[in-house]
């Protein structure tokens, strides 16, 4: 009878060892993804998509504004033509307000989507908007296009076009790329904080069920170390 004890030791043995090995492996596994977790919550302040939308809205700006002061050198010197655009502004003749609305996009949308952390659309839909509104507009009541100068059209167009890019990088890539992210962040999150829940942890004395011995294994035990002769 003395063989059902080390049989029970044994077992229980392999238990614990089995048991320490799933408590290692679920502490290995825990502590990746919270290794995981804490390097998705330390990204950068701004995700490179949406410093890329801020760096092409800045080249908005500038490209118009350099488009502008060639313009001006165009007309006979930057003096003069800054007195007729500027000082004594008209809105028939004038290219000053086109870069003004250069201004106004790059205000708007650097304070919204930079520093606000902006996550929707309606400010890029204003500015765009807007934009495509005033430019019609000038194009409709100005009398630049009689002049037959190649900047008469140039301006025009190309804000036309900067403003519709910009509104479309913002919908179909910075937008959908940062979801894509917080989603990811989401979902190792929430594994992170039920992964103590799958693996089982060691089990007590008092879990281990041991069978009561029948008086037939008991009668064979004897009759096996006692042989008759």
């Amino acid at each position: 009878m003395s063989k059902l004890p080390n049989v029970q030791d044994e077992a229980r043995a392999d238990h614990f060892n089995s048991s320490a090995s799933l408590s290692t492996t679920h502490s290995i596994h825990t502590s990746q993804l919270a290794a995981r977790l804490e390097s998705y919550s330390d990204r950068k302040p701004i995700s490179d998509v949406r410093r890329t939308f801020c760096l092409f809205v800045t080249f908005d700006l500038l490209f118009v504004g350099l488009l502008w002061i060639i313009e001006l050198n165009v007309d006979g010197g930057i003096i003069q033509s800054l007195e007729s655009e500027v000082i004594h502004y008209d809105f028939h003749k004038s290219y000053f307000d086109i870069f003004l609305l250069a201004v106004f996009r790059f205000l708007m949308l650097v304070i919204a989507y930079a520093l606000c952390r902006l996550n929707h659309w309606w400010m890029i839909a204003i500015t765009t908007a807007v934009t495509s509104a005033f430019l019609i507009v000038k194009v409709i009541v100005s009398k630049l296009l009689v002049q037959g100068t190649a900047f008469a059209y140039l301006l025009p167009i190309i804000s036309f076009i900067l403003a519709w890019i910009e509104t479309w990088f913002l919908d179909f890539k910075v937008l959908p790329q940062e979801a894509k992210d917080e989603n990811r962040v989401f979902v190792v999150s929430d594994v992170s904080e039920h992964a103590p829940l799958i693996l089982p942890g060691p089990l007590s004395d008092g879990q281990f069920y041991s069978p009561p011995e029948s008086v037939a294994d008991s009668d064979e035990e004897d009759d096996a170390e006692n042989p008759k002769h």
